[in-house]
């Protein structure tokens, strides 16, 4: 392996702290694949071999499963991962027109990445979130009901270096290794941040206390008349 002693030291420790996790060494695989993406940007064939050493695994095996999952990326990835969701509603909505300007604008396509590394651009599937339809993800943050225009100026400010927040938080998006730390179970402190479910996805709960409310009021007025 190529890391340097610092890296190596610090990528050991935290190893340690995820295998404790675990009752069984083998089941911390999925967040040490995200550790070594923290470190290297991607699933890289050292850190494949850093899995497999910690773990007493092979390298063919740790490699099985980063090839299985799309959020292990095995070359180098851009810092913001910027996936636009087609699938059916997103793309009625818009998906496909925002997938399709979006891509000539940054000049990649699916799965690559612009030439100064920034971004990272990809398809998505149904990330549950038909309510807020077209939607844009960048690092697994939600851009709800975008639009050619807003998706493009949500990328450009990017690569700008601006700091640029979620439609769901006030915080700004973090990196691509930023959060690939976190999802290996490394708190960043902004856990609290999440602004909780908005009124497009209450929407259809308070319909249903509305009409369990109207249907019990019915009641009540039936049993008085009877009465």
């Amino acid at each position: 392996m190529t890391y340097d002693e610092t890296t190596l030291a610090q990528l050991t420790a935290d190893a340690a702290d995820i295998v404790g996790r675990y009752p069984v060494a083998r089941s911390a695989l999925l967040p040490m694949l995200h550790l070594v993406q923290s470190v290297d940007g991607y699933v890289s064939p050292d850190g494949i071999q850093f899995c497999a050493d910690t773990l007493g695994l092979t390298a063919a095996e740790v490699s099985a499963v980063a090839t299985f999952y799309t959020q292990y990326k095995r070359r180098p990835n851009g810092e913001y991962q910027v996936g636009v969701c087609t699938n059916t509603l997103c793309a009625v909505m818009g998906g496909d027109r925002i997938w399709e300007e979006l891509s000539e604008h940054v000049g990649v396509g699916h799965d690559e990445t612009t030439e100064d590394g920034s971004v990272t651009l990809e398809r998505l599937e149904c990330n549950a979130a038909c309510d807020y339809a077209p939607v844009m993800m960048v690092n697994w943050e939600f851009f709800d009901n975008q639009t050619p225009e807003s998706a493009k100026d949500v990328v450009d400010r990017l690569r700008a270096g601006e700091d640029v927040a979620p439609t769901r938080g006030p915080a700004k998006v973090c990196t691509f290794k930023e959060v690939s730390r976190v999802l290996a179970g490394f708190e960043d402190g902004r856990a609290d941040e999440d602004q909780g479910p908005g009124a497009p996805t209450l929407a259809g709960l308070e319909a249903a206390r509305a009409a369990t409310a109207a249907a019990a009021a019915a009641d009540s007025g039936r049993t008085e008349a009877q009465q």
